[in-house]
């Protein structure tokens, strides 16, 4: 009978309202790379979002600001800020902002061929954990991702420049393709390759972002503040701190892996 129905009230959306939005910032071919691609989700308070599922990659979850619950499979995840989770290749995933003001992940995506296990990298934990912090001189890499942690090609990590530093030793990879997410700080960042064709160098801010293809160097200099950025790696898995010790010496001028 329709008189035994329930009738349900409407809900007004405003035109700025914020519900849940995908911004893709940039593909393999709009970065000249082979693999990666980068954008950013962002959630409106008490918003939950549709599933999304990328059917031949994997893909790895950084919060910027925030409560996020994340639902895998049958499994829950809840992300702070700078919180890491992978997500394997294919597998369906929820976000629900679960706290009080609006949410922002950025999400990076490789081409994967093999299934692994979700992992859930804690910053809070992983942040005073110094079998996961590599000190340099002026800077401290997090490995948030790391090779321990089964994946076809990402690994990732955070980057934290002290007040006017600068990357020392400049290095390129010969197998790796990476993208910087700057996330706290100003700065400036350099990519070319060789010191000859130096013709890339830019100023960067708050969720600004360099794409950094084969074989080019990529300095990055702080300015009057910290300076934060993800890296994210696709490729052979290794952070070339740990691959080459004269990285971590700084004995060179540049440096190859």
């Amino acid at each position: 009978m329709i008189e035994d129905k329930e009738v349900k009230p409407p809900r007004f959306v405003g035109a700025n309202d914020c519900g849940f939005c995908y911004c893709e910032k940039s593909t393999p071919a709009s970065g000249n790379l082979d693999l990666l691609t980068y954008g950013v989700y962002e959630i409106g308070a008490g918003v939950a979002s549709s599933p999304v599922c990328h059917p031949q990659e994997e893909a790895l979850l950084f919060c910027m600001s925030g409560d996020v619950a994340v639902e895998v499979g049958e499994s829950s995840f809840q992300l702070s800020y700078y919180d890491v989770l992978y997500i394997p290749l294919g597998m369906a995933y929820s976000l629900f902002n679960i706290g009080h003001v609006d949410a922002k992940l950025v999400v990076c995506r490789a081409r994967a061929e093999n299934k692994h296990e979700v992992f859930h990298g804690s910053w809070k934990k992983f942040s005073t954990n110094e079998a996961r912090i590599r000190h340099l001189d002026g800077k401290d890499v997090y490995l948030m991702f790391d090779v321990g942690e089964k994946a076809d090609r990402l690994i990732a990590g955070y980057t934290i420049y002290k007040p006017y530093t600068r990357a020392y030793p400049a290095h390129n990879h010969t197998d790796q393709e990476e993208i910087y997410i700057f996330t706290k700080g100003k700065g400036a960042m350099e990519v070319y390759k060789d010191e000859k064709s130096k013709t890339f160098v830019t100023s960067v801010g708050e969720m600004d972002a360099v794409t950094i293809p084969l074989l080019n160097y990529h300095p990055v200099f702080s300015q009057e503040e910290e300076l934060h950025f993800i890296w994210c790696i696709a490729g052979e898995r290794y952070w070339v701190g740990d691959k080459n010790k004269d990285f971590m010496k700084g004995d060179s001028d540049t440096l190859t892996t």
